[in-house]
């Protein structure tokens, strides 16, 4: 097939880095503008488009699609690829290409439509997720499901490593769907809309514990916001991130959420309004991740003190 290929983070470059091994032809890589990062505020590439320079790709960078309604219509590609692109795709495009716009997402649809399915998956305790390719229509990711693959989370997984799995997976479903839709064997199912549910933006606000929740909701929410935007709480008037914990079940009563109960080799004991949180990595403002131990070298804790 002729392909166009949208894209823009780094869970988009294994399925462009495949499309490119494969027998398919990209006429064309899309991605946003350059951005400044860093302390800097230097202008960087997206992660798409420095596979595209070394792939000799061609690349176009519009603030907005319809900039480029000319050059997408004279290419006429067969299909047109969009995994994690950044724009919402207009109506006209829709309809563009013979087999239309598939895009890959991270989330068995029509569970967890949205913008961070990955992290929702494991925030909700899920014990299974994974990737599914669909035709676009005019909502958000609601449009017909091509192919779908299912992946158990690891009950340690976080979401950043759970990201990295998805995204090798769901590069070889993309040429799993291209493919089928070939061969005419795979065919658009619609969507169940009553079985959908939404995976919302990631806050650093949503991403504060409550210490009144379940220490195995505490841990998921630890797990599915790293590495962003990092599960915080405050102590002895300093913000503290939490990088890692894990649930304990809650072995003496008395204690209020929030307190310390003990401080072990393992780590910091929290009491939480069911169990316990065991607190193995955090960081203070202006420092770095450390284990449990190192921190405790800087920033004493003790018994009784309240998470905030």
């Amino acid at each position: 097939m002729k392909l166009v290929f949208m894209g823009t983070p780094e869970f988009a470059v294994p399925t462009l880095a495949a499309l490119a091994q494969s027998e398919h032809e990209v006429l064309l890589v899309v991605t946003q503008p350059d951005r400044p990062q860093g302390r800097g505020y230097k202008l960087q590439p997206p992660p798409v488009k420095k596979l595209a320079l070394e792939l000799g790709i061609p690349i176009l960078q519009p603030q907005k699609l319809n900039e480029i309604q000319e050059d997408l219509q004279t290419l006429a590609p067969d299909a047109i690829i969009v995994v994690a692109f950044g724009q919402k795709i207009p109506n006209w495009l829709l309809d563009l290409p013979r087999f239309g716009c598939i895009n890959l997402h991270p989330s068995l649809l029509p569970k967890y439509r949205g913008a961070a399915p990955i992290q929702a998956a494991i925030i909700n305790g899920e014990q299974v997720t994974g990737v599914c390719t669909m035709q676009l229509d005019k909502g958000w990711d609601t449009g017909p499901v091509l192919l779908c693959r299912e992946v158990a989370i690891d009950p340690t997984e976080t979401a950043g490593q759970l990201h990295d799995r998805l995204m090798l997976i769901g590069a070889d479903l993309v040429l799993a769907t291209l493919a089928g839709l070939e061969q005419g064997i795979v065919v658009p199912t619609p969507q169940n809309d009553l079985e959908a549910s939404f995976a919302p933006k990631l806050s650093k606000e949503a991403a504060r514990v409550d210490w009144a929740k379940s220490s195995k909701e505490i841990a998921n929410q630890v797990r599915g916001n790293n590495p962003w935007p990092v599960t915080w709480s405050t102590l002895q008037g300093e913000t503290i991130k939490i990088w890692q914990a894990q649930a304990l079940p809650l072995t003496s009563s008395g204690h209020q959420p929030g307190e310390v109960v003990a401080i072990t080799p393992e780590g910091i004991e929290v009491a939480t309004g069911s169990g316990k949180l065991l607190i193995l990595e955090l960081q203070r403002s202006g420092g770095k991740p450390l284990p449990c131990s190192a921190f405790l070298n800087g920033f004493p804790i003790q018994s009784g003190t309240i998470f905030n």
